[in-house]
């Protein structure tokens, strides 16, 4: 029963240090970028968006498909570091 006992607190151990390792990944936030930076968008850890930022000259009528395509490259960049950094702390 010794092993036994040794087992479960290596699981309580691991647990624990899941559960620390996702109360970190929880504060993350990172950022992506498209367009030379024009456009910015910033994820939490949970993979939430959190946050979009334009360069005003975006705003201009019939760029709206430029925006959406930015937008997309955006969150990519964003979501790539998020995995990269979630992966690092796993």
């Amino acid at each position: 029963m010794k092993d036994f006992g040794s087992l479960m607190k290596q699981a309580q151990a691991m647990q624990q240090k899941l559960a620390d390792a996702q109360a970190r990944l929880a504060e993350l936030t990172v950022e992506g970028t498209s367009g030379g930076g024009m456009v910015k968008v910033t994820l939490k850890g949970t993979g939430e968006l959190a946050g979009v930022e334009m360069d005003d000259s975006l705003l201009a009528p019939g760029e709206g498909e430029v925006i959406a395509d930015l937008l997309i490259a955006a969150h990519a960049d964003a979501k790539k570091k998020l995995d990269a950094q979630q992966s690092d702390l796993m």
